[in-house]
């Protein structure tokens, strides 16, 4: 039995340009494409990000990888949906998993690929990197990640603002990744440490909705939803370019 390839393929966070010419390429040739939801009636945006480079055959998958704090649930959706892609590549097809971002930094690609290789330790895999959230969220507002010896901490946000607080106090720069409903709580934070000022908020990157804020003021009170898909880089200070956030404000792109 000869196996297929399966193919994580990182997206990016919104914009179809910015996927690699590697990724456009495996799925113009790849005809089933398996893309991960976080509940059955959600839509894929990894998939609608990729959608302009699908063949117009492609067969698309989709699996439920649900957002819960109960492992054993966890861990039947993670199991499911290696056991999907790996009767597609037992068939002897290839497979192109989708996922936001970059294939290996916090994302779904990971869970599957550790269950797919429990599976089936000889499975063949090739994995594709993406941009990450936060370097497009840089590149949009021209907001310097690192600089020199500058140290860089990527934190996704949690409940617990300590944790937030000890990677600020450390110093250099601060990614907070996965904001979400904790925005309020987070611009709280920030508020009161004096670092309002030399932070950007982006959301939505590369997307018809996407809203960029380096007046952290404007967020206060807005919906829980604002913190959906939304990257916070903060310039934490003790290194160089600390303190040179760029001003004003870009309205959601059209």
């Amino acid at each position: 039995m000869t196996l297929g390839t399966l193919y994580g393929i990182g997206v990016g966070p919104g914009d179809p340009e910015w996927m690699t010419v590697k990724a456009a390429r495996l799925l113009s040739s790849c005809r089933h494409v398996c893309v991960p939801k976080p509940r059955e009636a959600a839509d894929s945006v990894a998939l609608e990000i990729a959608r302009p480079y699908l063949r117009p055959d492609a067969v698309i998958h989709q699996a439920t990888f649900l957002m819960t704090s109960d492992r054993d649930l966890l861990s039947q959706s993670h199991r499911r949906a290696a056991e999907e892609v790996l009767a597609i590549l037992r068939s002897g097809e290839d497979c192109c998993f989708l996922t936001l971002g970059d294939t290996l930094l916090y994302s779904t690609y990971i869970y599957l690929l550790r269950e797919l290789r429990a599976l089936c330790p000889e499975v063949k895999v090739q994995t594709v990197p993406g941009i990450t959230a936060f370097s497009a969220a840089a590149s949009l507002a021209n907001f310097p990640v690192g600089e020199g010896k500058q140290i860089v901490t990527l934190v996704p946000a949690s409940d617990d603002m300590d944790v937030l607080g000890r990677a600020l106090e450390a110093g250099g720069t601060v990614v907070l990744m996965k904001v979400g409903r904790r925005l309020q709580k987070v611009l709280a934070e920030l508020e009161a440490r004096g670092l309002a000022g030399r932070a950007v908020f982006v959301s939505h990157a590369g997307m018809a909705s996407q809203r960029i804020e380096t007046d952290l003021g404007r967020l206060r009170g807005a919906p829980q939803e604002a913190g959906y898909l939304s990257i916070l880089i903060i310039q934490a200070g003790g290194g160089a370019g600390a303190g040179s956030a760029p001003r004003g404000t870009q309205e959601p792109k059209r």
